[in-house]
C-alpha cells in the first residue's frame, strides 16, 4: 500500500523540540507514520494540505498516567472532600460492578478527551478485575483506542490484597497471584509490539504497596523483564501510604521496591511525592521515572511532587492526567499548565519553564513508556502532532511567544488538528473515530447504570 502524506503548510509558530527555537513559516511534511522533511516553502505535492498559517504546532503530548473507568464517576459529591484512602473505599463499592460496556464506553470517552487536548500516545493503569465481569479487559481498550486512533500503551494492572488480607478493597474485584501472573503473560503475548512505532504496546502494574503483595510484585517485575516490558506502580503518593508500608513491611515504599527489583530505567512511579532526598538519589541512580500528576494531586490535598528538584537530579519526569474521578478531567493541555504553575507555588516564579514542562510532556513521556522516536518533530520521527489555533480570543496578546502561551492563556484546550501516527484524528476540532455527541450520552448512560448498581440512584 503506498504511504499517504501530508503537509502542514506556512505553520505560524513551529515547536519541534522544546531545547530549540520556534520556527515561522515553515512547512512539515508527513509520509506514512513519520515525518519526512521540516523547511520552508517546500517544493511537494501531498495527498492533503493544511493551512496552519494562524496555528501552533507542537509533538503530540504523552499522558503517562490514568484510570479510564474512573471517567464514570467523576465529581461524586461524597467524596469530593475525601482523601485518598477514604476516596477509595467508598468508590471501590461502586467501581466493583463495572461491566464491558463500561470499560468500552469509559475507554472511549478518557482517550477522546485526550485527543481533543493534543495527547496522541496515553497509557491506562486498570488494576480493577470484578469476578463477575465477562469479556476481555485489555481487548476492549486496545479496541476503543483502534476506534479512535490513539498510540496505546496500557497496563494489565493487579490487585492480590482485599480488605481480609488488610488492603482497601473488596474481595470481589482482587486475583490471586497466580491468576494475575498468567493473565499478564497472556496479555503481553496478545498484545505487547515491541516495534519502534508500535501502536499497541503492554505495561504490567501491580497497583500499589498497600493492594498487592510482595511476591505479587516481585514475580511481575520478573516476568516483565523476561518479556521486554515496561513495569508501574503507585508509589510515595500520600502520607497514609508511608506510614502503612512502615507498619506492615518494616520500610518505606522506594526501599521496598528496591526489595521487589521494582527499579530501573524500565520502571515508572506515579506521584512520587514524599520521596525524601536520599531516595531522590536512588532514583536518579537507578533512572527510574516519576509520572507528575498536578491536578489529582491537587484535588485529593496529597502534596506537591518536588519536581523542580528531580529534574535538577536527571531524574525523567512525565505528566499525567490520572484517573478522572480524582482529576475530574482528561485534559492534558490543562495538565501541562497545573505542572507549571504548582512547581512556581512551592519554588519560585523561576522554578520551572514552559520548555521543561513540554519537554516533560513529549519526550520524557516517551522515555517512559519505552518509546525512542516520539515527541520531536524531525525527519524520521513519529508523526505525532497536536495543532492549536491562535486566531482567537484567548490568545490575543501573547503572539509573541506563540508556544508557552498554550500554557500561559487559553481556556479552551481543544487542537484544532491532532494527528497520531501520520493520520489525522481531530479534524477542525472534530473526533474522527466517533461521535462526540453519542459517545456523551452513552457515557452518561453508563455511568447512570454504574451508580444505580452501587446503590447510588
Amino acid at each position: 500500500m503506498e504511504k499517504q502524506s501530508l503537509l502542514l503548510k506556512n505553520i505560524f509558530a513551529l515547536m519541534t523540540d522544546p531545547d530549540k527555537e520556534i520556527q515561522s513559516g515553515a512547512d512539515l511534511l508527513i509520509e506514512g507514520n513519520t515525518v519526512k522533511a521540516v523547511g520552508t516553502n517546500l517544493d511537494v505535492r501531498a495527498d492533503r494540505t493544511i493551512d496552519c498559517s494562524g496555528c501552533t504546532v507542537v509533538p503530540g503530548f504523552v499522558n503517562t498516567h490514568h484510570h479510564f473507568y474512573q471517567t464514570l464517576t467523576r465529581n461524586l459529591k461524597a467524596v469530593q472532600d475525601a482523601k485518598l484512602f477514604d476516596w477509595l473505599v467508598y468508590l471501590y463499592e461502586i467501581w466493583k460492578n463495572i461491566d464491558a460496556q463500561g470499560v468500552s464506553v469509559s475507554s472511549t470517552l478518557a482517550m477522546a478527551e485526550l485527543l481533543k487536548t493534543g495527547c496522541t500516545l496515553t497509557t491506562d493503569h486498570h488494576y480493577l478485575y470484578p469476578r463477575s465481569f465477562e469479556g476481555d479487559i485489555m481487548a476492549l481498550q486496545f479496541e476503543a483506542a483502534d476506534r479512535l486512533g490513539m498510540r496505546f500503551s496500557p497496563t494489565r494492572g493487579s490487585m492480590s490484597k482485599s480488605r481480609k488480607d488488610g488492603g482497601l478493597p473488596p474481595d470481589s474485584v482482587v486475583q490471586s497471584e497466580d491468576e494475575i501472573i498468567r493473565d499478564s503473560e497472556r496479555c503481553i503475548r496478545a498484545f505487547h509490539d515491541p516495534s519502534p512505532f508500535a501502536m499497541h504496546r503492554i505495561v504490567l502494574a501491580p497497583c500499589s504497596p498497600f493492594s498487592v503483595t510482595r511476591q505479587c510484585m516481585s514475580e511481575s517485575a520478573a516476568l516483565a523483564r523476561r518479556y521486554g516490558v515496561h513495569l508501574h506502580t503507585h508509589l510515595c503518593e500520600t502520607i497514609d501510604e508511608e506510614n502503612d508500608c512502615l507498619k506492615i513491611h518494616g520500610v518505606r515504599p522506594l526501599e521496598l521496591m528496591e526489595q521487589c527489583s521494582l527499579v530501573g530505567p524500565d520502571v515508572f512511579y506515579a506521584h512520587g511525592i514524599w520521596f525524601n532526598d536520599e531516595e531522590l538519589d536512588v532514583l536518579a541512580r537507578t533512572g527510574t521515572s516519576v509520572a507528575h500528576c498536578p491536578a489529582s494531586n491537587m484535588r485529593l490535598g496529597s502534596g506537591i511532587c518536588r519536581v523542580t528538584e528531580m529534574l535538577k537530579r536527571g531524574i525523567n519526569v512525565g505528566l499525567a492526567v490520572d484517573g478522572s474521578a480524582s482529576n475530574d478531567s482528561s485534559d492534558m493541555l490543562g495538565e501541562m499548565r497545573l505542572a507549571l504553575l504548582l512547581q512556581r507555588v512551592k519554588y519560585g516564579s523561576s522554578a520551572i519553564k514552559a520548555s521543561d514542562v513540554f519537554r516533560m510532556a513529549t519526550v520524557n513521556g516517551a522515555e517512559m513508556l519505552g518509546y525512542d522516536r516520539i515527541g520531536r518533530l524531525e525527519p524520521g520521527w513519529a508523526a505525532d502532532i497536536a495543532v492549536f489555533d491562535m486566531t482567537g480570543l484567548q490568545y490575543a496578546g501573547s503572539l509573541s511567544d506563540p508556544v508557552a502561551a498554550l500554557l500561559f492563556c487559553g481556556y479552551n484546550h481543544q487542537t484544532k488538528y491532532t494527528i497520531v501516527n501520520g493520520r489525522v484524528v481531530v479534524d477542525d476540532g472534530h473526533l474522527v473515530g466517533a461521535d462526540e455527541e453519542e459517545l456523551a450520552a452513552r457515557a452518561n448512560e453508563a455511568a447512570a447504570a454504574l451508580l444505580r448498581k452501587g446503590g447510588l440512584q
